[in-house]
């Protein structure tokens, strides 16, 4: 009788594995969510937007973006990883709510580390050091003793407490032996209309926020805070260069799955997200917003694991260091 048992128990496991097998072949066979975890507008919602409608031609079902706004991003990760792992709802994930939550919001009940299963990186695009036209400076080196020399006067604006603006120009200051007076606003936005207006001095924010100031001329760029010159502002020298490595922050956009999803599912998936990134179209309208699709190198759900890890390593020694806590 127990073998008996035991037999039926194994014939309905074998079942549900292929039922399962089955509906990973098969996906998708209906609209995917991809949840955005801030507002529309911003860097994150265009670059996921130029994505999911990429993924539905590849895919041949309606992707469509839902605004899941607060906690820094948070909430939206929450949602998404608390989702059902059958790839119909996904995370486009930015670099700074990725890498800097595990370290700023450790009691939250998932993190970017233990909720969700990479897939794929979309774009990403550099740091850039941006002072007001009117900062004299002509050079980071020249700028760093400006900043010294003027430290009473001298504002350095970023778009919130733990933001990546924050984040970048806090390590930049350290190196740079600087310290400003730092004025956190509600956004890259705001921040960027006062360095315009000359209510702050610099700032250092994504080529995604800062090139249409940059190219309009109501701000100036200094360096870029990458290994290599931005194809957006190839005039522009890396902070290497300009005398300050190690100082290096990329942001970048990346697919994420609920923690389970399939493996055949997130292949698929992965498999449309490259798809879309080689299309011309969507290179073009990264490079409109000063970014760039990864390499080859850098497309596979392992290599966005390698650099989710080691961006939560660099930035939480960051973080703790700085004594930066999260504004309740």
């Amino acid at each position: 009788m127990i073998r008996k048992l035991l037999s039926v128990a194994a014939v309905g496991l074998s079942a549900l594995a292929l039922t399962g097998e089955t509906r990973a072949q098969n996906y998708p066979t209906r609209a995917i969510t991809i949840i955005v975890p801030f507002a529309a507008g911003g860097p994150t919602d265009i670059i996921a937007r130029v994505i999911a409608a990429q993924m539905s031609t590849s895919l041949g079902q309606q992707v469509v973006i839902e605004n899941v706004a607060g906690a820094a991003g948070t909430t939206g990760m929450l949602r998404a990883a608390r989702a059902t792992p059958d790839g119909y709802t996904l995370l486009v994930g930015g670099m700074s709510t990725m890498s800097f939550s595990p370290t700023l919001y450790p009691n939250l009940p998932v993190s970017s580390m233990t909720g969700l299963d990479p897939v794929g990186i979309v774009a990403s695009a550099p740091i850039v050091l941006v002072v007001g036209k009117d900062v004299p400076a002509k050079t980071v080196k020249e700028f760093a003793d400006y900043v010294k020399a003027n430290s009473d006067k001298v504002v350095n604006g970023h778009a919130g407490v733990g933001s990546s603006s924050h984040l970048a120009c806090s390590l930049l200051n350290s190196r740079m032996g600087a310290k400003p007076q730092v004025v956190p606003y509600r956004g890259t936005g705001p921040a960027m209309n006062d360095l315009v207006g000359g209510q702050i001095q610099y700032m250092c924010d994504q080529t995604t926020s800062v090139m249409g100031q940059v190219q309009g001329g109501g701000a100036k760029a200094l360096a870029v805070l990458a290994s290599t010159r931005s194809a957006a502002l190839p005039n522009v020298p890396t902070i290497a260069e300009a005398g300050f490595p190690g100082t290096e922050m990329e942001i970048w956009n990346a697919v994420f799955a609920p923690k389970g999803t399939p493996p055949e599912i997130i292949k698929t998936l992965n498999a449309a997200v490259v798809k879309g990134i080689q299309d011309p179209t969507a290179r073009a309208r990264f490079a409109d917003l000063g970014a760039e699709a990864p390499g080859a190198d850098r497309q596979s759900p392992e290599a966005l694991a390698k650099i989710l890890a080691a961006d939560v390593d660099k930035w939480g020694k960051v973080i703790n260091e700085a004594g930066i806590k999260p504004i309740n």
